[in-house]
């Protein structure tokens, strides 16, 4: 049953000056930025060194690591980093340690030629994505235990201010990334773009630094209770040896979390939350794989592209995910997850406007414009949503787990998109109209088990 309490709306937007909101925006960022890294910039990297459209779609498929990140999720709730956890706290420590080997990849882009050697470049793309979906899952973690259970309007805002923090990271790292790869490219350097990737390193020293401001408790409580859980298991045995305690530490670390999930939700009701979370996001992926070639092919230049976009669709992003973050406190989260995938759905359709128009500066951030909107939307309802579902005693592998699945579906099938549009014939039109399309499968799914989860909002 959803229970919500209506309250005034300076009531409701108070909750955003909260000094843990500002932390929670630079945890969004640091995990946004890598996505600047093997998206856009990958992407129009390779396009750029004369590789096809297929060849970008398909190389997205390192997104698809995102997808399975809830596998080793367990592990990085537990073992600690030898003297950063000591130093800077275990959630900060394993953050660290991925914006190292991030920054390592960035340097050996910047002397790798693509058509020379794509798999290299495919292969360091990857080291990327494995060490981003790592450190999501602490950043994920890490945000979630900035707000304390009883507050679930914190914890609303909280996911609004992840998405603004993630958009933030994302948007103005592209813009940095495509003005920097243009301004190198009018120099005349023809490594154009690895040069850009060294000036990209610079953000995460910065981000690091920030990051020593981010409080992190002791976590006493959640170590208590797995131990508890594992002592559960422990008594199962007859004997205690080696043997046995391998055993109950990976029975408790792996299948805890999972079956605490359908235990707490009913077998049939978390199957529907799994498919809905999978479904929800993959017409929006397809998109967005694909828009940033979508623009390049109907004539705008990187500079257009980082104006519209980049820029623009920060601003755009910023402001509406602030509102979608009161519209779910005040509303409640399930209205906003129907809302958003409507206006995911019909924003969608403004691309296939602007595809079967001539150049248009207005279409074009037009189109961009509502995107942006109903992907802010769709986004800060998806993570409050997921927020709301975890277990404190599992909140990075739940998390994860649910997070995991959701990137699936936007990985593992959105790597096709090239090939889609290939099969097309290049029709952009009619691609943006089957994105549009995608969404609706997930809206059944919801609207099936709505009256069964257990969600309260108060």
């Amino acid at each position: 049953m959803i229970e919500i309490k209506k309250q005034s709306f300076s009531e409701t937007f108070s909750v955003y000056f909260d000094k843990r909101m500002l932390r929670i925006l630079l945890l969004g960022a640091i995990s946004g930025f890598p996505w600047v890294l093997i998206g856009s910039s990958l992407s129009l990297w390779l396009k750029e060194d004369g590789l096809s459209r297929s060849t970008v779609g398909w190389a997205g498929l390192i997104f698809a690591v995102y997808a399975f990140n809830y596998l080793w999720a367990p592990l990085i709730d537990r073992i600690q980093i030898p003297y950063l956890t000591k130093k800077i706290g275990h959630r900060r420590g394993w953050i660290v340690l991925m914006q190292i080997f991030i920054l390592m990849s960035l340097f050996l882009w910047s002397v790798i030629n693509p058509s020379e050697n794509l798999a290299l470049v495919i292969s360091v793309g990857l080291i990327i994505a494995v060490a981003s979906a790592t450190q999501d899952i602490t950043l994920d973690a890490l945000r979630i235990e900035q707000i304390n259970e009883n507050e679930s309007k914190s914890m609303a805002a909280g996911a609004a201010m992840a998405v603004v923090g993630w958009w933030s990271g994302y948007k103005l790292g592209g813009v940095l990334s495509l003005f920097c790869a243009d301004f190198l490219e009018n120099l005349g350097f023809q490594n154009y773009w690895q040069l850009t990737f060294l000036i990209l390193g610079t953000l995460i020293i910065l981000m690091n630094i920030g990051l020593l401001f981010v409080n992190e408790d002791d976590a006493i409580n959640r170590r208590k209770n797995q131990k508890e859980n594992d002592k559960l298991i422990a008594d199962k045995f007859q004997n205690s040896n080696f043997l046995t305690k391998i055993i109950t530490w990976i029975s408790g670390t792996i299948s805890g979390p999972i079956i605490s999930f359908f235990k707490k939700n009913g077998f049939e009701i978390a199957l529907g939350i799994l498919g809905f979370v999978f479904l929800f996001k993959v017409g929006e992926a397809f998109l967005g794989r694909m828009s940033i070639i979508f623009y390049k092919e109907i004539g705008f230049s990187k500079s257009d592209i980082a104006i519209y976009s980049k820029t623009l669709g920060w601003i755009t992003t910023v402001i509406f995910t602030l509102l979608g973050g009161l519209f779910v406190i005040r509303s409640g989260v399930l209205k906003a997850m129907f809302l958003a995938g409507v206006l995911m759905a019909s924003t969608n359709l403004l691309f296939s406007i602007l595809a079967w128009s001539n150049k248009s500066e207005l279409l074009f951030a037009i189109a961009v414009i509502f995107d942006d909107i109903a992907a802010a939307f769709a986004t800060v309802a998806f993570v409050a949503f997921i927020s709301l579902l975890v277990d404190r005693t599992y909140t990075a592998t739940q998390y994860a787990l649910l997070a995991s699945i959701g990137t699936a579906g936007r990985t593992t099938l959105a790597s096709s998109s090239g090939a889609l549009v290939d099969w097309l014939n290049g029709d952009w039109g009619v691609f943006f109209i089957l994105t549009a399309i995608m969404v609706v499968p997930s809206l059944i799914i919801l609207w099936i088990i709505k009256n069964k989860l257990k969600i309260h909002e108060k």
